[in-house]
């Protein structure tokens, strides 16, 4: 793993674990419980899509849209 890619996996992470606590109010993640919720939630996400055979595009977008759900 390259020094970039770790970099877009963090501010992948950090961008859907925010919108994550938007979403979830009242649960105070702060920066780096965003990042790792995000993470999570990219892992997560990326391997239930891919069982259910779905697509939210490519590029960081549909990477966050994955790290959201």
């Amino acid at each position: 793993m390259s020094l970039e890619q770790l970099v877009v996996w963090i501010v992948v992470g950090a961008i859907a674990g925010i919108l994550a606590g938007v979403v979830v109010k009242g649960v105070p993640y702060g920066l780096l419980g965003a990042i790792v919720v995000g993470i999570v939630g990219g892992f997560i996400g990326g391997w239930l899509l891919g069982l259910l055979g779905v697509s939210l595009g490519s590029g960081i977008l549909g990477q966050i849209l994955t790290s959201f759900i």
